[in-house]
């Protein structure tokens, strides 16, 4: 099963697994799980990092890809989606995974109940 990060998802897995839920922690401990991260996320964790909002890892995409997580890039059509989209969540990030997680049919593991009125499949972190 294929599964995507949210943003704070991922970065919760590396500094506060503690924060998770129960769900997203059975999900996450199955060996066939795969682990997917939007270069969308890396994008806004730069951002951020830049800005001194929050810590991460120098080298954070080559530590997700090292331990079993896959990069996912952004596509014309998951790009494009996002116009599609109700104007439920304002924020460019989270509309795009939304979109991500509809074209790749994969649930999005988040801990934002408003992703949770888009037509996906959410896991509750």
């Amino acid at each position: 099963m294929r599964v995507l990060l949210d943003t704070h998802v991922v970065l919760w897995t590396l500094y506060r697994k503690e924060a998770l839920g129960q769900a997203a922690i059975d999900v996450l401990a199955l060996p066939q799980t795969r682990r997917v991260v939007s270069v969308a996320s890396l994008w806004e964790i730069a951002i951020k990092r830049r800005l001194g909002r929050l810590d991460a890892p120098d080298d954070l995409p080559a530590y997700l890809s090292a331990n079993r997580h896959e990069i996912l890039p952004v596509a014309a059509d998951h790009a494009w989606s996002v116009g599609r989209l109700p104007p439920i969540h304002g924020d460019p990030f989270d509309r795009l995974l939304v979109a991500q997680a509809q074209i790749e049919d994969v649930p999005l593991i988040t801990h934002d109940r408003l992703l949770e009125r888009y037509d996906i499949r959410v896991i509750r972190a």
